[in-house]
């Protein structure tokens, strides 16, 4: 792809009720491969302007493709991955940097979030939830019990957390093993995505999974999810369901990268397949076996993953509560 053939703008649309109320974002395509929200934003915005559907109280923003040169492509990037490393850029260095230049302050305008994903590999939507309230270093938050409600009510049966401490932690593994030269990589920052650096600027938000990238099903599990933000948030005349009653909440603790091409898992893992201790997850390319550290869950194994990339998270069961 030429320079010139690279997208200039960033499209939003917003509705302003004209009655006050909280400021909702809401993303699609920060992953140019993943459509579902793309889709339910287009759906809901149908509804708006026709009429069926109205905001009456607050500002509403809907972004249906937010990395257009990867929705372009119909790859997860452009040149890098839009949810990672995600702040102001004083000295642009790529397509994404300039994107994130333009979403950050639009982020910055918001009280809540709801970045619409899909995953790789077969599994069942779920929820990505921020710490709990804290003042430590690496994610200091204050509004965790709003955040838990909303992920409550998004209408899937699992949540996870950890998201930021496994950033940490796996970067921490690649400054000391010094297998990995790129730079994003070894950031500390390098964790930060969209509901991350909502979290630095004062408001709250959820990434939701809506299930596996071609699943038929998550356009609707994503059109969903903005319906019930907004009854939540009592901006539209929307009922708000309850939560599902079974909601199992799920730790990630470690992030394991492929290191070479050759890498390879034993067989087709999907997100939250059980694990025992000591399972044989992959083998490296030169033959050696990952295992698995502690009873868990397989989390976003992804077969593709370049070198030096996550191949796949490791979870363990929470004990926090909603």
């Amino acid at each position: 792809m030429t320079a010139s053939e690279f997208p200039v703008s960033l499209q939003r649309h917003q509705f302003a009720a004209l009655e006050p109320g909280p400021r909702l974002l809401v993303l699609g395509a920060v992953h140019g491969n993943e459509t579902c929200g793309t889709r339910a934003i287009e759906r809901l915005l149908r509804e708006l302007e026709s009429g069926a559907l109205a905001v009456k109280r607050g500002l509403l923003t809907l972004v249906p493709v937010t990395n257009p040169l990867a929705y372009r492509k119909k790859h997860r990037q452009g040149e890098r991955n839009l949810n990672r490393n995600m702040r102001v850029n004083p000295a642009p260095a790529n397509f994404e940097d300039r994107i994130s230049n333009v979403l950050c302050p639009w982020i910055a305008e918001h009280d809540v979030l709801l970045d619409l994903h899909s995953f790789h590999t077969g599994g069942v939507p779920f929820a990505m939830l921020g710490p709990e309230d804290n003042t430590g270093d690496i994610e200091p938050f204050s509004h965790a019990q709003a955040e838990q409600k909303m992920a409550a009510h998004l209408g899937t049966t699992r949540i996870v957390e950890g998201w930021m401490t496994t950033y940490a932690r796996g970067v921490e593994r690649r400054r000391k093993e010094g297998k990995v030269n790129a730079p994003d990589l070894l950031d500390r920052g390098y964790g930060v995505g969209t509901t991350e650096f909502a979290r630095t600027v004062g408001a709250y938000g959820i990434t939701l999974e809506c299930g596996q990238h071609e699943d038929p099903r998550a356009p609707e599990v994503a059109y969903r999810a903005i319906r019930q933000t907004l009854a939540l948030l009592g901006m539209a005349d929307i009922a708000l369901e309850a939560p599902q009653e079974e909601i199992e909440i799920i730790r990630l603790v470690d992030v394991i990268d492929m290191e070479h091409a050759a890498d390879s898992f034993t067989r087709e893992w999907a997100s939250f397949d059980r694990v025992a201790k000591g399972e044989v997850i992959g083998h490296r390319h030169g033959g050696a076996a990952v295992t698995a550290p502690d009873d868990g869950y397989i989390v976003f194994p992804n077969p593709k993953a370049l070198a030096g990339n996550e191949w796949f998270y490791f979870g363990v069961k929470s004990d926090r509560r909603l």
